[in-house]
């Protein structure tokens, strides 16, 4: 039993805050430059920092320099690390409490028809994109129909890109990178700008689709050993991975939900 004198879990204090809460809110979906978190939640620039600082500190935030303007910043929520650190909290309350599964680690999704679609972009459509959707493709077991495109597309794919995801158990198809024209007039669930630079690009779709966009840094420009840069690809492969199964699951809910009304 814990004492009653145990001061709260710092998690709950960062996140009991009504703006870092809203802020948080807003990165649990998309990556953001401070700029459009200002825009977001409708606070001076001074303060959306300070509060973005707090949350750097207590390890829920990172931030990356973006690639397409170094002079901007992208902030990212680290969504594992906060499921962890609430259910350490929770856990502190009563072990019990403490129970659930790590959603960046399930397997298995279930999707009412149809299909949803989703389209991963990049610049060069080389790396980034077309892992983003062979692992969309494999995890959902094709019961979502993933593309990808880029802004200037390279070309052929990084043959690093397929061997990384072989090593996951993952088939990417050795094809031709293609332009995101090809997909302009298509629809889709999601789109989700991988790269700064084609954020900068992405033109709007049918349906006005909820734009995501996470920032990822292109491993194909790691430097170092053969070593280091295998691992590039290998962290970008797992990262993706982490991402698209909370992606999934939020699809699944929001079919679910629909098809009960």
């Amino acid at each position: 039993m814990q004492s009653s004198l145990a001061p709260a879990p710092p998690l709950l204090k960062l996140l009991a805050h009504d703006l870092r809460w809203r802020l948080v809110t807003h990165l649990a979906y998309s990556d953001y430059r401070v700029a459009e978190l200002v825009q977001l939640v409708g606070e001076p620039l001074n303060l959306v920092s300070y509060h973005l600082r707090q949350l750097r500190e207590g390890r829920l935030v990172s931030e990356r320099r973006s690639s397409a303007d170094e002079r901007a910043v992208y902030y990212r929520l680290d969504l594992e690390q906060l499921h962890h650190l609430y259910y350490d909290a929770a856990a502190q309350l009563h072990p019990a409490l403490g129970i659930a599964a790590d959603p960046t680690q399930r397997q298995q999704w279930r999707f009412n028809a149809p299909a949803p679609r989703l389209l991963f972009l990049c610049t060069g459509n080389s790396s980034r994109s077309p892992m983003a959707a062979a692992i969309a493709q494999h995890l959902s077991g094709a019961q979502v129909l993933a593309f990808s495109a880029g802004s200037h597309p390279a070309t052929q794919i990084n043959p690093q890109a397929i061997q990384a995801l072989a090593r996951l158990g993952i088939t990417l198809p050795a094809l031709a990178p293609q332009s995101l024209e090809l997909y302009r007039e298509q629809s889709f669930d999601r789109v989700i700008t991988l790269c700064d630079k084609v954020r900068e690009v992405c033109p709007p779709f049918p349906g006005h689709p909820t734009p995501i966009h996470w920032s990822f840094a292109d491993p194909a420009k790691a430097e170092g050993s053969e070593e280091q840069r295998t691992q590039a690809f290998d962290q970008t492969a797992a990262q993706l991975a982490k991402r698209i199964r909370l992606l999934l699951t939020e699809l699944e809910l929001e079919r679910a939900t629909a098809y009960n009304n």
